[in-house]
């Protein structure tokens, strides 16, 4: 099964900048879709951008406002989250997912604190 493991977060200040990566063990060029979640202490799961492999563009929850970037690099399956003018609402930790063989896969997370 593939496995997904979630790296680039950490302490930013307000207005800054992080770059998540998420490396899968194997290909998931498969995956119709693959997406980045983000949860606060206590709350569900929210879904932040996800990436289409039929050739649409990729969809923003309406938070992001034009800061986040999302992208696939399908050669090294890895997918990215460039993150820019960072927030402290912005404060989670981020996951992503793929959907595989009927199977949802998610990685363990990474933290992002945003914080003067």
């Amino acid at each position: 099964q593939v496995q997904l493991v979630e790296s680039g977060g950490g302490p930013v200040q307000p207005g800054g900048s992080l770059r998540l990566s998420c490396a899968a063990s194997g290909s998931t060029s498969s995956a119709d879709y693959m997406p980045w979640y983000r949860q606060f202490p206590g709350l569900r799961r929210d879904w932040v951008a996800f990436i289409t492999s039929g050739g649409g563009g990729p969809i923003y929850a309406d938070f992001v406002q034009g800061r986040f970037t999302i992208s696939k690099d399908n050669a090294n399956n890895t997918m990215y989250l460039e993150m820019n003018d960072l927030k402290p609402e912005d404060t989670a930790v981020y996951y992503c997912n793929v959907q595989l063989l009927s199977k949802s896969i998610w990685g363990q997370g990474t933290q992002v604190t945003v914080s003067s």
